[in-house]
């Protein structure tokens, strides 16, 4: 497997922090190494916000922020205008986005607003993305996900977004 980097792009309070931690979490159920931090400058929701996740089969001795991403994930299209999500961008960089979106590299998309809403009842895609990021890379199993989502949830609140990862998994599509 190697190094694999993911920078996720969002705003603050879409969940783009958290979307990394359940990924770092799913990846170390199942054996391998991860480590997932946030980036943000005043913390108010609304605000942009980058969130790092470094997965390995080996230990990951790197602290910096990711600046040639295997994966970049945008949670909101209105970034592509407020900052450059494509820096670093490498001939083989996946994009996974919410909501179609045509870019000059490989890109997959999920309507994470629409399924959130319908699911929650509010634009929170953080669950709706990381359904995206397993459809797009299989660098995690649906399961370990599972797993992973009863450390930030419980309860009813744990089913709905277990159900948001899998409809997510189901509806994303690659271009």
């Amino acid at each position: 497997m190697g190094l694999l980097e993911v920078r996720f792009h969002g705003r603050g309070g879409q969940g783009m922090v958290t979307a990394a931690q359940v990924l770092a979490a799913a990846a170390i159920l199942e054996g391998k190494y991860a480590q997932a931090f946030p980036e943000f400058g005043p913390e108010r929701r609304g605000a942009p916000v980058k969130s790092y996740l470094r997965i390995s089969d080996r230990p990951i001795y790197i602290r910096e922020p990711i600046l040639r991403p295997d994966v970049i994930v945008v949670a909101d299209q209105s970034l592509f205008k407020a900052e450059n999500p494509f820096e670093g961008a490498k001939e083989n960089t996946i994009l996974v986005v919410n909501g179609a979106y045509k870019a000059p590299i490989k890109t997959y998309y999920v309507d994470a607003t629409s399924l959130a809403m319908k699911v929650l009842g509010r634009p929170i895609v953080n669950t709706a993305i990381i359904g995206a990021v397993v459809k797009a890379t299989g660098l995690v199993s649906l399961s370990s996900v599972a797993e992973a989502l009863k450390k930030y949830f419980s309860g009813r609140l744990y089913d709905l977004n277990l159900k948001l990862v899998e409809m997510a998994y189901q509806e994303t599509v690659g271009l």
